[in-house]
């Protein structure tokens, strides 16, 4: 039995015949989940392409480069056609792209069962599993692109940095970086650190065939959050004091974790990556003035470290409602927007030239199907005069979410959306 068929027979054990259907259309279809897990029964012809190779029109362009392009500056990827990267570039889709940010994680129990006994980090650095893990929602939800399972801290882990992700908790630094002295142990993130993530990539673009997989990495802002608390905060006090205090020193930590966040996001891509998200997980704790002057410049500087891959970039955080203007400046291609902001309002606040992502409250999903649907279509009614849009939730899926619930309204974004 191959690799695939054994995921197969996993996703059949954990949820039974109709979501092995699934799978196996998926399979046969390449990776692409349009062909059945995740299109409603009455979704409708797809929309015959309007742009892209081969059609009319002019091409798309990301950072400067040629959204046509593979990374490799030859031949379009097999993923260039898909509805996501279609919505990334600001195209016309066949149906509104659907994916979750922890799609991969403890709301599936076969995530739970899997990850038993075995630590966070642990998992990340464990190519097969990071495979499975990666692979579970799209199996199971027919999401329309696969977002590579790790943690924002993994690079730092990569590195040197003595610290753990505890249950209940979060990431935990032993000793807190807060002194210039300190910056010397950031030292500069190589391939060969991170070597895990370039197999469980090989191992995972080869499975989902024709479906995105997005990379990702924590954002100077947030990581140097961590670093300087010593783990999660409710007030950043330290970070701010240091920010405040010594801008200079603040200004050098931000530099030095831009280029280890855009070293490992280049792992990423040049491994595979179809998309890859900066996540600013913190970065709403500020005003728009220090956003500006204190944290923009060093997100600016990751975004166009990666600006000649041609892939689309992704912008995200929470609580940034006054921080999406110049959020929209930092360089990114797509901007994330949480659920406290509508989408309409979002799109004037970032700007022309940006697409969308959001932004159904992750809290919705508790409610009945019925108030699902009626507040995912407020979401869908409000990005209806977008450039273009991806569908998710406004910030990560809960932990104790029902399964059947995200897969319910991924067939309900396709059916509603078709075109």
């Amino acid at each position: 039995m191959g690799g695939r068929d054994v995921r197969i027979a996993r996703c059949a054990a954990a949820h039974g015949p109709r979501r092995e259907d699934a799978a196996r259309r998926w399979a046969t279809a390449g990776g692409r989940p349009g062909a059945g897990a995740g299109r409603g029964a009455n979704a409708g012809p797809r929309r015959a392409r309007t742009h892209g190779p081969g059609a009319a029109g002019g091409r798309a362009r990301l950072g400067g480069v040629s959204a046509n392009l593979s990374p490799a500056g030859k031949q379009p990827t097999a993923t260039y056609d898909s509805a996501f990267l279609r919505a990334c570039r600001r195209e016309p889709v066949p149906h509104t792209p659907v994916w979750f940010m922890r799609q991969a994680g403890r709301s599936l129990p076969e995530y739970r069962k899997v990850r038993e006994g075995i630590g966070m980090l642990d998992s990340c650095m464990r190519p097969e599993l990071v495979t499975e893990i990666t692979l579970q929602p799209v199996h199971r939800h027919g999401v329309d692109a696969a977002i590579y399972f790790s943690d924002i801290v993994v690079p730092l882990k990569a590195i040197g940095i003595d610290l753990d992700i505890k249950p209940g908790i979060g990431p935990v630094v032993e000793r807190p970086i807060r002194t210039r002295a300190d910056l010397a142990r950031l030292r500069d993130l190589t391939p060969e650190d991170v070597s895990y993530v370039t197999e469980a990539y090989r191992l995972l673009t080869r499975e989902l065939g024709a479906t995105p997989l997005i990379g990702f990495a924590g954002a100077p802002f947030t990581l140097a959050s961590y670093l300087v608390e010593g783990g999660p905060s409710r007030n950043h006090e330290h970070t701010k004091a240091l920010m405040y205090g010594d801008p200079q020193l603040w200004a050098d930590l931000l530099d030095r974790l831009a280029d280890i966040t855009a070293a490992f996001l280049k792992v990423q891509i040049e491994a595979g990556a179809s998309a890859v998200q900066l996540f600013d997980s913190w970065v709403g704790a500020l005003a728009p003035a220090d956003y500006r002057r204190s944290v923009l410049p060093a997100s600016v500087k990751v975004f166009e470290a990666v600006a000649g891959y041609g892939v689309p970039r992704i912008h995200f955080g929470v609580g940034t409602g006054e921080l999406l203007g110049p959020m929209g400046e930092a360089g990114a291609d797509v901007v994330g927007v949480d659920w406290r902001v509508p989408l309409d309002e979002a799109a004037r606040r970032v700007g022309p030239g940006k697409a969308l992502q959001g932004n159904l409250d992750p809290a919705v999903l508790f409610a009945t199907p019925e108030a699902v649907r009626a507040k995912a279509r407020e979401v869908l009614d409000a990005a209806a005069g977008l450039e273009g849009h991806i569908f998710n939730l406004g910030h990560g899926v809960l932990p104790s979410t029902d399964p059947d619930a995200l897969t319910r309204l991924v067939d309900h974004v396709h059916t509603e959306t078709a075109r």
